[in-house]
């Protein structure tokens, strides 16, 4: 089969044949249709400090990815031939004590399609039956692919009440964009996004958000005048990692403010712990999906109007991997989709 393959520890992928892979018990075999690009593949196609601590070559990356079901193991039960299907990207062990209490999402022994196992940038791959998710065969390949990328949105918007409250949003890569439409559907006041980037500003802005703004030239507080807000957003979204965005947001949350806090920080940040004590602020860390209620959450969200296809900007056949790669590192649109079929 094709595959983009990391042969060997360091930069790079290749494109390469290698073996089909074959389900074994309690496993299934996708033939693979659309793949999205996680900035995790970014990390292990560069090979930065991260990837060459977590991950052991030779490896098939990629774990965003819809498919159709074409051949089922022994003893599986629960999944028909020639179903369309995403796959739940975290293999928990399902013996730990929260896997035992049904936190599965917190399994302290968790494995990685496309990190601690080969994944979906192939035109095949196998997972267990217990990570696979069937939808109605009418929806779009491409929005079935980025259900793991959406179920991160779910997840962080739906950490906290939301109807009727103001929401800051800090970045706005594709899961803060979509996290901002999860926002709005179920039925936030004011949505306003800030990030750098004047292309994916003007994305959110197409998306719905009531103010999107450049950081780099205007305060969160000027926001808030513009929109009336008085008493700072009742609800934050840390969606980007940057040193200045959560302590940023912080000093513009109201008393009692939450926040759930998703993007992962490359460096330590400075927090007024001062202020979040004085607030009776809550920060919340967010990773991955709740299994499997995030993914119950976004199907009837999605089957009930949530609209997120617009995040989608880029698609290239599997031949063209490079400029998708290419494309998602400079990091000015939304989702890059490599077509398999």
């Amino acid at each position: 089969m094709k595959a983009l393959y990391k042969d060997k520890a360091g930069p790079g992928l290749v494109l390469a044949e290698r073996p089909e892979p074959t389900p074994g018990r309690g496993e299934v075999k996708i033939r693979v249709a659309r793949t999205g690009i996680c900035g995790t593949d970014l990390h292990i196609e560069s090979w930065d400090a991260w990837a060459a601590g977590a991950i052991n070559a030779p490896l098939i990356p990629g774990h965003e990815f819809s498919g159709h079901v074409v051949e089922l193991g022994e003893g599986v039960t629960s999944v028909e031939v020639g179903a369309l299907v995403s796959g739940e990207g975290h293999v928990v062990c399902g013996h730990c004590r929260n896997c035992r209490a049904g936190r599965r999402h917190l399994c302290k022994f968790t494995s990685s399609i496309g990190v601690n196992r080969d994944g979906a940038f192939a035109e095949f791959v196998v997972i267990p039956e217990q990570n696979v998710w069937a939808h109605p065969l009418d929806i779009d390949p491409e929005l079935a692919a980025i259900f793991d990328p959406l179920g991160n949105a779910v997840h962080t918007a739906l950490s906290f009440p939301m109807v009727g409250e103001d929401v800051l949003i800090t970045g706005a890569g594709p899961i803060g964009l979509m996290a901002a439409k999860v926002a709005r559907h179920i039925g936030a006041r004011h949505i306003v996004m800030t990030d750098v980037n004047e292309e994916r500003l003007q994305l959110a802005r197409d998306m719905g958000v009531d103010l999107a703004i450049n950081v780099s030239t205007t305060r969160i507080a000027e926001a808030q005048e513009q929109l009336g807000m008085k008493e700072g957003f009742d609800i934050g979204l840390e969606m980007s990692g940057h040193p200045t965005a959560l302590p940023e947001m912080i000093s513009n949350m109201n008393q009692g403010g939450r926040i759930a806090m998703l993007g992962l920080p490359a460096e330590p940040i400075g927090i007024d712990w001062a202020t979040v004590v004085t607030h009776m602020i809550t920060i919340k860390g967010i990773y991955g999906r709740e299994m499997f209620e995030t993914w119950y959450a976004m199907n009837a969200m999605v089957h009930t109007g949530l609209d997120v296809s617009a995040v989608v900007t880029d698609r290239f056949p599997a031949e063209q991997w490079e400029e998708a790669f290419a494309t998602a590192r400079r990091g000015n649109g939304g989702k890059v989709i490599i077509d398999w079929s």
